[in-house]
């Protein structure tokens, strides 16, 4: 039979930035976190976090853990997919199976040519699993930090791999790794008060939550703090001092983020057309289908109104032209206030002699208000 050495080496070979070793024992520390109000929002979109705490309940035969590492920030993203989205989303391939999914599946087969049966962990307690692997230390803000890979950043994505073969386990790394010195970088930079300090954090008010699983239209009062963001958010991690020796790190550009650079700029992204989405924007991002397209143009309105940036002011005018979702309305209303001038003044003008809706109305009055400010 395989040794652990050799099957870390062929994970490494494959493609993966690090491995360890877990026990495949319930995780139970974790029934507290569940039990708080943050996280009743799972079930509603299919995430079964309370069946992820014990390894048996998703593959009865599992007697240890293999804990793979993905290094997702290997290449040279362009600053303005940077500005608009949250890195990790870039690298998905849950659509186009041609990144991650391949590097699985060839860890798998080889576990299989040696006689051994695995099974993927979907929604387990994958960061505290790379740290009972060994392979990992916790930040104040949540995320999972590389040990020996990827310049020790948080910009991995952890695999949990069951298997039904006893490895014996590695050195587990459950601590923080944040330096002594640090003054809650993090905490302090995210904007809509997510992090609650010790390692905690309300999901609902994360940036990357909301811009995909937010219910209605984003409320007045987060607008603002969401910033540029159209999917996802990285802020915390590009504040992190231990993520400062990778992000500088010299990387090769790829021919996947300079054709996605242009495609996924926010004018196309409010204007977009199903066919256009289902070419361009679907294959690279898994979270929000088209029957979503009202949030993916909420959120790209909101990205222009912060901006500030007049340009988008033509875009602005024919979405609210084109669409009738009043959540989208109400997002390029906003972002024309927000933005300002005798422009955007005019054509806030014209809507309001048009409507009739109360809510909008509130909404139209607000923004000329900005306006004239």
């Amino acid at each position: 039979m395989i040794t652990k050495e050799e099957v870390k080496q062929r994970a490494l070979e494959i493609g993966f930035a690090d491995a360890g070793f877990a026990q495949s024992t319930p995780f139970e520390s974790q029934r507290e976190f569940l039990t708080n109000d943050y996280y009743g929002w799972t079930q509603s979109v299919g995430i079964d976090l309370w069946k992820g705490l014990d390894p048996q309940n998703i593959f009865p035969d599992s007697r240890s853990i293999i804990v793979l590492l993905y290094s997702y920030f290997e290449s040279s993203i362009p600053p303005l997919l940077q500005k608009y989205y949250g890195r990790c989303y870039l690298n998905d391939d849950r659509v186009t199976r041609d990144g991650l999914f391949t590097l699985v599946k060839k860890f798998r087969d080889f576990l299989k040519s040696n006689g051994i049966n695995s099974k993927v962990a979907n929604y387990m307690p994958d960061k505290l699993a790379a740290m009972r692997a060994g392979v990992g230390t916790s930040g104040k803000n949540t995320l999972l930090y590389a040990r020996s890979a990827a310049g020790g950043s948080s910009f991995v994505f952890p695999v949990v791999v069951l298997v039904d073969y006893d490895f014996s386990p590695d050195a587990p790394s459950i601590e923080s790794g944040c330096p002594s010195w640090c003054r809650n970088a993090c905490i302090a930079a995210c904007p809509t008060k997510a992090l609650l300090g010790n390692g905690k954090i309300n999901p609902q008010r994360c940036i990357s939550y909301l811009t995909y699983y937010g219910e209605g239209v984003t409320p007045l009062e987060l607008r603002e703090p969401m910033g540029l963001y159209i999917y996802g958010c990285d802020r915390c991690q590009n504040v992190c001092p231990r993520n400062t020796s990778w992000l500088y790190e010299r990387k090769d550009s790829t021919e996947r983020f300079i054709s996605m650079e242009e495609d996924f700029m926010p004018e196309k992204i409010l204007l977009m057309d199903r066919e256009y989405f289902q070419t361009k924007i679907w294959p690279y991002m898994f979270y929000m289908s088209f029957n979503d397209v009202w949030r993916w143009r909420m959120n790209a309105a909101r990205a222009m109104g912060n901006s500030r940036d007049e340009r988008f002011i033509p875009y602005l005018e024919k979405a609210l032209e084109n669409f009738d979702d009043e959540r989208v309305r109400i997002m390029c209303i906003w972002a024309l206030g927000r933005i300002g001038g005798s422009s955007a003044l005019k054509i806030l003008e014209n809507i309001r002699l048009q409507n009739t809706n109360a809510d909008l109305a509130e909404e139209i009055n607000l923004a000329m208000e900005n306006c004239n400010s």
